[in-house]
């Protein structure tokens, strides 16, 4: 995806280019808030009418979308948007393919793209006197603790691999678990990427971070590079991890393959992901003594407050706080001396 393209406007082209160039943010990223705004400002042709109620979103042209368009919305306007987001939600929530409905997480997200750029609108090019989605709220999220697999489940999933790409799959595996990467982190690695005792991991917002690697993952590294070095033929030479095609295996592949080692394993591949193995290996870290502020770098977190998810602890944890309480006896004494 480009956004480079006749149908996007300058007002728009140049908050992307920005984002790309000066704030150094990844393509991933860059194509978020293109998609974000492209399918706001065709939300407001159809509020404002502007084309026919009836037309379809992924119809409606933005080239002629011009400052004036943008600076005359109001948080009224935002709001329908997101009501209208949210009702689709509800229409489609039996849906496990609905490609409309959003949740109030992906709503938020649609919200800070929002501010982001109206942000960009007064305070970097100086184009708007006054940010209209200043008093903008944020879609209230439910927070629950996220799931993982336990240690035993971990080693059963590992134990689980096998098939024609069983050093491939295995590996990334053991990266997921025992590095707690993210899936477009293990797409994008190269071949260069992989030290003698660490990995050089390309994160979010092309920021670099070192991840050490334990004897365990090591050699489940070496074993594939063992593999990897006799495949020819393939298309992206640096690629690390190839797929069938001898290809650059792609997020969905990976995904796919995720959930077909759940199922061997015999563990709920609806209730797993690739990203709950991540989770996964921040949790077994913190129930090992890993303190929270080595975990953020560990994660390639840029703000503390999204490594402080993974710090829940189990029911036995929580028990055990509580019986080390030393009030704990206090009543108990108490009735023991009125006897």
């Amino acid at each position: 995806m480009d956004y480079r393209n006749a149908d996007t406007p300058p007002i728009l082209r140049d908050f992307l280019a920005y984002h790309e160039t000066i704030r150094g943010h990844s393509k991933n990223t860059v194509d978020e808030y293109y998609l974000d705004l492209r399918t706001f400002f065709r939300y407001l042709k159809v509020l404002r009418g502007v084309v026919p109620r009836g037309a379809g979103l992924e119809d409606i042209p933005i080239a002629d979308v011009d400052l004036k368009f943008v600076a005359a919305v109001t948080l009224a306007e935002v709001y329908e948007y997101l009501g209208y987001l949210s009702r689709e939600r509800e229409k489609n929530q039996h849906s496990r393919n609905s490609a409309v409905g959003l949740s109030a997480t992906s709503r938020a997200r649609k919200v800070a793209t929002l501010r982001s750029y109206y942000r960009y609108l007064t305070s970097k090019a100086k184009l708007l006197s006054e940010n209209p989605v200043a008093e903008l709220d944020t879609p209230k999220i439910q927070k629950s603790l996220p799931r993982y697999l336990t240690l035993e489940e971990s080693r059963h999933l590992l134990s689980a691999v096998d098939g024609k790409n069983r050093e491939r799959d295995y590996c990334i595996l053991c990266i997921f678990l025992n590095c707690g990467l993210r899936i477009s982190e293990i797409v994008g690695m190269n071949l260069q990427s992989v030290r003698p005792d660490h990995l050089r991991v390309l994160g979010k917002g092309n920021k670099e971070r070192i991840v050490y690697l334990n004897p365990a993952t090591r050699e489940a590294i070496d074993r594939y590079l063992d593999v990897r070095r006799g495949i020819t033929g393939v298309s992206d030479r640096d690629a690390l991890f190839l797929s069938a095609r001898k290809q650059r295996m792609s997020r969905e592949t990976v995904h796919a393959m995720v959930k077909n080692s759940l199922l061997k394993a015999g563990l709920d591949r609806d209730k797993y992901s690739a990203h709950k193995l991540r989770h996964t290996a921040a949790t077994l870290m913190l129930q090992n003594g890993v303190d929270v502020r080595t975990l953020q770098e560990v994660l390639g977190h840029e703000n503390l407050n999204t490594t402080q998810i993974y710090t829940h602890v189990g029911s036995a944890s929580l028990k055990s706080a509580a019986m080390s309480n030393p009030l704990g006896e206090f009543e108990v004494e108490k009735k023991a001396e009125r006897k």
